[in-house]
């Protein structure tokens, strides 16, 4: 990438400020994710952004990544079905090392332990009846901890509304989908009710391709003379058939391939529950107390079909944790000191049914339980130092206890005379880590509607189980630090002539002690990798009824560090990351035909690209990268009915969703063609 392309495009955004132009009207945006409280957006010296409840229910995704492809920075890589992989500033990260560079979170509660990720977690996220969507770009391990390295994916639960707001939607689209949502919130004196279900089924356009998933949020709110308390219950159940990758140079282009399904009998099913209550009062003028305790239980089944051998995976873990949290305000500072702890029962088990070679035989691969303990204690501080500067400074210590019980035999899992057998299982042992991260910001208010700020930060995530004790080759032990990630970052926020809106941010991050599995498919650390990019976030009305939108990201992505990777050939420092476009995004054209239709209107067309990417860390394999149309237009019909049509993918381009090179392949999981989604809304009532 250019290195002055950032710079260009941040200059261009500095001129109307530059030339003392102030806007009229001033940007607002409530955020939580920030600093655990509401807070104004435009306030905050750190790169965020959010998908409100309305664009959520205009784009009306079937899968997450067709939402999150409003948020510069983040690119979520559909899979089959619901699975997915995220990348955001980073590239879609994959195997050992790769999960938990996100903190992904249901109000603040991680959905999967810390220690015991899984790359497709989002899919235990009620995001399709979600509030809000907010995403905290870089560090934000002083609030969350680790895992919270690369940034956080917080979704926001639907609030309840002041009035009855009541309705039931049905949902067709092509290779058999159907979805079914419904909701209902209202408020009757202190008691503040929302409850939010959907239902989906979908053929899939492969074959054997398909899944059936339901979701549901409760929420219950009460205000009280004393206490103000929030309580949230989230599950979700997912059964899916799960296609596997096609293989060939360009496949996805190949009809004869494209609805092939190579692993018919590969599956996933996945449940999960949470439990959480929200519980603040006010502790004299200027203080509050919150405290948070919560259950979290996680169980799933899978077989791994991107695995020649095939095996079945079990894995599960409960958990209960609290969260305390003290803000005290003052006439210029906000502060919030905390203390979180967590503890977990994890438990997993691979199994192989039939014997593919003698080092990867039929049998126990691995059985094991694992009891985890977290303990952290942090404090944020905000300040308004003098006008027009705003101040913020971060802490966190944060210790976690690994007891690792190895429920089957210590050493290969394969016969004496296996020559490299595949699976390893260490015996019995305890880990523990302590971890440090720090952020420092300086926000200054060029006008009253536009703030520059600077920040630097410092997150940090401890191994997880899998990286620990699931071990192959040999490997006896692993002796695996925490990861670090450096991060320096110089953004500006704001609006002008009441027309434009923008959100940039320029970011350069380092990130050491990254865990990866070696060319002996050894499970180390010491690995560096660099990080450097630009997001625009751009909103402008054209007109009355008339806006466009944009959402970019220009970013390079690179090893840092001489090392033994698995799957490259030599020396790879200063090589691009495989699956790390240089450049990503989406644009947008809205237009407002409530005066011509009579009633709310809107229709929207929204492009997207994907430009190319290597497919291994040698960077001899490539993706070329495509380009999408869709469609989406909503209308009322009366008071009661909504109408909405979707049409994704509306030139039926032939595109991968992910592509990658393994095991001597170009591997692909082909892009959906085009589809058509039409839902009826029937609203009961209607909050006033």
């Amino acid at each position: 990438m250019h290195a002055t392309r950032p710079l260009v495009l941040l200059s261009t955004l500095l001129l109307p400020l530059l030339s003392g132009q102030a806007p009229a009207q001033e940007l607002e945006t409530v955020i939580v994710s920030a600093t655990r409280m509401a807070e104004d957006g435009a306030t905050l010296p750190l790169a965020w952004s959010a998908v409100d409840a309305d664009a959520l229910e205009l784009t009306g995704h079937v899968h997450i990544n067709e939402a999150m492809q409003r948020v510069p920075g983040a690119w979520i890589s559909r899979g089959n079905g619901q699975e997915s992989l995220t990348a955001l500033r980073s590239p879609v990260l994959t195997g050992a090392g790769s999960c938990g560079a996100f903190f992904m979170a249901a109000d603040g509660i991680s959905l999967r332990a810390p220690g015991f990720c899984n790359v497709n977690q989002l899919f235990d996220a009620n995001t399709e009846q979600a509030g809000k969507i907010e995403v905290i770009k870089g560090p934000a391990t002083a609030l969350y901890g680790s895992n919270a390295m690369h940034g956080v994916i917080n979704v926001l639960s639907a609030a309840p509304t002041d009035s009855l707001d009541h309705s039931v939607s049905l949902e067709g689209g092509p290779y058999d989908y159907y979805r079914a949502k419904y909701h209902y919130r209202n408020t009757l004196g202190a008691h503040g009710i929302s409850i939010n279900a959907n239902g989906s089924s979908d053929g899939g356009y492969k074959d054997d391709s398909g899944y059936d998933q339901q979701k549901v949020t409760l929420r219950h709110d009460y205000t009280g003379s004393v206490w103000n308390i929030r309580s949230v219950l989230d599950a979700t159940n997912l059964n899916q058939e799960t296609a596997g990758f096609i293989q060939g140079y360009k496949g996805y282009k190949d009809g004869s391939l494209r609805d092939s399904n190579p692993n018919p009998e590969a599956y996933r099913d996945a449940w999960s529950a949470r439990f959480y209550s929200d519980a603040s009062r006010a502790l004299g003028p200027r203080n509050t107390l919150t405290i948070t305790p919560y259950l979290r239980n996680n169980d799933m089944e899978f077989l791994q079909h991107f695995l020649p051998w095939q095996p079945v995976e079990k894995n599960a873990h409960s958990s209960l944790g609290v969260k305390t949290t003290l803000h005290s305000e003052g006439d210029q500072f906000l502060w919030a000191n905390g203390l979180d702890m967590e503890y977990t029962d994890a438990t997993l088990k691979e199994t192989q049914d039939e014997d593919f070679s003698p080092n990867q035989p039929a049998g126990v691969h691995y059985d094991y339980q694992v009891d985890a303990t977290v303990v952290a204690a942090f404090s944020q501080l905000r300040s308004q130092w003098q006008s027009p500067w705003e101040l913020s400074a971060g802490l966190r210590v944060e210790y976690t206890y690994y007891d690792y019980d190895n429920r089957t035999g210590d050493g290969s899992a394969c016969a004496p005379e296996a020559s490299n057998c595949r699976f390893y299982r260490p015996a019995d042992r305890d880990d523990d880590f302590s971890d440090v991260s720090a952020n420092a910001g300086a926000g200054y208010r060029l006008n009253e509607d536009s703030l520059v700020y600077l920040r630097v930060a410092r997150g940090f995530r401890a191994p997880q189980a899998t990286e620990l004790y699931r071990l192959q080759s040999g490997q006896r032990t692993a002796e695996l630090d925490s990861e670090e990630l450096d991060n320096v970052e110089l953004g500006i926020r704001g609006t002008w002539a009441e027309r434009l809106s923008y959100d940039t941010s320029v970011y350069y991050m380092r990130k050491d002690n990254v865990i990866f599995q070696d060319s002996d498919r050894q499970n180390v650390s010491g690995a560096r990798t660099r990080h450097y990019g630009l997001e625009l976030g751009l909103d402008y009305r054209i007109a009355e009824a008339w806006q466009f939108g944009l959402d970019a990201t220009f970013a390079d992505h690179s090893y840092d560090s001489r090392i033994a990777l698995l799957g490259s050939s030599g020396d790879i420092k200063g090589n691009d990351i495989d699956t790390a476009p240089e450049i990503f995004g989406s644009a947008r054209l809205s237009w407002d035909f409530s005066q011509i239709s009579g009633q709310d209107s809107v229709a929207e067309v929204e492009w997207v690209y994907m430009d190319e990417y290597f497919l291994d860390p040698d960077n001899q394999h490539k993706y070329d990268g495509h380009s999408l149309l869709n469609l989406r237009t909503s209308s009322s019909l009366g008071p009661r009915w909504q109408a909405t049509l979707r049409v994704t993918n509306l030139l039926d381009e032939k595109y991968a969703e992910r592509a990658d090179f393994g095991f001597g392949q170009y591997r692909y999981f082909v892009g959906q063609p085009r589809g058509a989604y039409l839902e009826l809304r029937y609203r009961f009532s209607i909050a006033g």
